[in-house]
C-alpha cells in the first residue's frame, strides 16, 4: 500500500486484499524446486541406483524371464494373443516381444535389440535377451556390492574384447562350397533342430536345395527374399517340395488352365475397356443401333487381345481387375489368365519370369516378356493353386517351399523357421565360420575370462568375473530345459 504525504492512512483492515488467482496454461513452470517442476505437468523423474538402475534392471529381468525358457530345442512355445485378437504359438523370441507391445523404456531396449538380431541375422534373438538379462543380474549383484557403474561398465568392456577373440579360437567347421545343397542343409540343421525339432532333416535339405538353386555365382549377392513360402493348410508338418518358380494360392480365371513353354506379359493395369473421364448420355433409337454400339465396344476389346496374342503370348497376368469381355476374348484366343492384387508379389513374378511390367494395355515388345517352362493348375490338399514353374535347366530367380501343417499356427510357426533357416544361410555368405554348439563355446568363453579377471588388479576384476558367470546362464538354461541337472553339467563342461 503506498501513501502520500499529508494523506489519511487507511485502516489497517482496508490493506488486507483478498487472495487472486491467476489461470495456469498446462505444462508451465509453476516456480516450484527440482527436476519435477521444469517438466510437464504429470511427469516422473527418476534418478540414482536406488530409484533408477535397479528399477530398470529388474524389469529386463523379467523380460528374459519370459523367453529363458522357449531358449533350445527343448524350450516350451508361448501362446500369446495380441491387440488384434490374433493367437501365436511360438518359440520364438523376436515373435513373442514384438507382440508383446513392451511399454518400459528400459525393457523396450531389449526388446529393440531382439529385433535388430532378426533384421541382421535373422537368428539367435533369444539368446541376445537370454544373456542380456543375465549380464544386468550379474551387474546387479555388483551395484549391491558398492561396486561403481563406471567400473562394471568399464569391466563389461574389456570382457567383450576378450570373449570376441575367445571365439575366434573356438571354430570348428567352415562351408566352403556355398553351391552345395549337402554341405548347406548340414550347416543349417541345428539351427532348424531349435525351432522345429525332430524335423529338421527333412526342412533343412528343403531350405538347402531352394536357397541354392537361387544362389548367384557370387554367393555374397544372394537374395533371401528370393526363397519364398506358400503355406497350404492339411497333410502331415512339413516341406513336401520346391518348386522352381512361384505357387500361387489361387486359380486361373479362365478356361485355359495349363500351359507349357508360357509367353507372359505381366499387366500392372485394368484389362477392361477404357471408362472416360466425363459423364455422357447416349440416345439409341433402335435395336440395330444398340447392337452396333455394344459391337463397336467388342471390336475394339478384340483388336487388342488379338494383338497381344500375335505378340507371341500366351498367359497374361493382371494386377487389376480382368472384365468379362476380355476374359471372352482372352479365352477365344486360348490364353491363359492369372490375376494377382498384390504389387509385391507382381514384383516377385517379374523378377522371376524376366519380365516388365506393363501400365497400357497394348501388345508388348519382345524384351517386356518372360518366360516360363510350364504354368498349372494343382490342387494340393484341398488347395487350388498354380505353379508357375520355370524348369531345373533354365534354372530360376525364385523357388519357393511348399509347406503343409494341420493348423495355421503350426504353419505360421514353420514359416517362420524357414525364414531363420534363410536367414543363416545369408549369414553364412558373409561369414561360413561355425563355433560348437550346446552351449560349449560360451563356457570355453567363460573358462578364458576367468584366467584373465584373475591377472586383473583394479576393481574392474569382479565385473569380469561376473560377466564370466554370465556365460554360463546358456547351457544352464539348455540343461534345465531338457530337464537335466544344471549344476553337474555346468561342472563337467568346466572339466572337460
Amino acid at each position: 500500500l503506498v501513501t502520500t504525504r499529508g494523506a489519511r492512512r487507511a485502516p489497517s483492515t482496508a490493506c488486507a486484499r483478498a487472495p487472486t488467482t491467476m489461470a495456469k496454461r498446462p505444462g508451465a513452470y509453476t516456480g516450484g524446486m527440482g527436476m519435477s517442476s521444469m517438466l510437464k505437468e504429470g511427469s516422473k523423474h527418476f534418478s540414482g541406483i536406488e530409484e533408477a538402475t535397479l528399477k530398470n534392471i529388474e524389469a529386463c529381468k523379467q523380460l528374459a524371464q519370459t523367453v529363458r525358457t522357449s531358449l533350445g530345442p527343448n524350450g516350451m512355445n508361448k501362446m500369446v494373443i495380441n491387440h488384434l485378437e490374433k493367437l501365436f504359438v511360438t518359440s520364438d523370441s523376436a515373435t513373442i516381444l514384438s507382440e508383446l507391445e513392451v511399454q518400459h523404456p528400459a525393457a523396450r531396449l531389449m526388446v529393440l535389440s531382439s529385433k535388430m538380431q532378426e533384421e541382421e541375422i535373422g537368428d539367435g534373438t533369444n539368446l541376445v535377451v537370454v544373456i542380456a538379462g543375465e549380464l544386468l543380474s550379474k551387474a546387479e549383484e555388483l551395484l549391491h556390492m558398492g561396486l561403481p557403474c563406471t567400473e562394471i561398465i568399464e569391466g563389461y568392456t574389456r570382457s567383450a574384447e576378450v570373449v570376441l577373440k575367445a571365439l575366434d579360437k573356438q571354430v570348428v567347421h567352415t562351408c566352403d562350397d556355398l553351391h552345395d545343397a549337402e554341405k548347406v542343409a548340414y550347416c543349417i540343421k541345428t539351427a532348424i533342430a531349435s525351432k522345429q525339432h525332430g524335423l529338421e532333416d527333412v526342412i533343412a535339405p528343403m531350405i538347402a536345395k531352394a536357397a541354392v538353386s537361387v544362389m548367384p555365382p557370387d554367393a555374397k549377392g544372394f537374395n533371401a527374399d528370393n526363397v519364398r513360402i506358400a503355406k497350404i493348410l492339411g497333410g502331415v508338418s512339413g516341406a513336401t517340395e520346391v518348386v522352381q518358380g512361384m505357387v500361387m494360392l489361387r486359380q486361373p480365371l479362365g478356361d485355359v488352365r495349363r500351359m507349357e513353354k508360357a509367353v507372359i506379359a505381366v499387366y500392372g493395369c485394368p484389362v477392361d475397356s477404357t471408362a472416360t473421364e466425363t459423364k455422357g448420355t447416349v440416345l439409341i433409337k433402335s435395336a440395330e443401333e444398340l447392337m452396333n454400339y455394344t459391337k463397336s465396344e467388342e471390336g475394339q476389346m478384340e483388336a487388342v487381345i488379338k494383338a497381344i496374342a500375335d505378340a507371341g503370348v500366351n498367359t497374361l497376368i493382371c494386377g487389376q481387375t480382368v472384365g468379362e469381355i476380355a476374359l471372352h476374348y482372352l479365352n477365344k484366343y486360348g490364353i491363359l489368365v492369372l490375376k494377382t492384387p498384390s504389387k509385391f508379389e507382381i514384383r516377385r513374378l517379374c523378377r522371376t519370369l524376366g519380365a516388365n511390367t506393363l501400365v497400357r494395355l497394348e501388345p508388348p515388345k519382345p524384351e517386356d516378356l518372360g518366360h516360363c517352362a510350364l504354368v498349372s493348375e494343382r490342387e494340393i490338399g484341398a488347395t487350388p493353386c498354380t505353379v508357375l514353374d520355370r524348369g531345373a535347366e533354365k534354372g530360376s530367380n525364385v523357388a519357393t517351399i511348399v509347406v503343409r501343417g494341420s493348423t495355421q499356427n503350426i504353419l505360421d510357426d514353420m514359416e517362420r523357421t524357414i525364414q531363420d533357416g534363410v536367414s543363416v544361410i545369408k549369414a553364412m555368405t558373409a561369414d561360413a565360420r561355425f563355433v560348437p554348439g550346446g552351449g560349449a563355446a560360451e563356457m570355453a568363453m567363460a573358462t578364458e575370462l576367468q584366467k584373465f579377471g584373475a591377472k586383473q588388479p583394479g576393481l574392474d576384476q569382479y565385473a569380469i568375473k561376473k560377466y564370466s558367470e554370465a556365460m554360463e546362464v546358456i547351457p544352464r538354461i539348455l540343461a534345465e530345459n531338457a530337464g537335466f541337472d544344471a549344476t553337474d553339467i555346468i561342472a563337467n563342461l568346466y572339466a572337460a
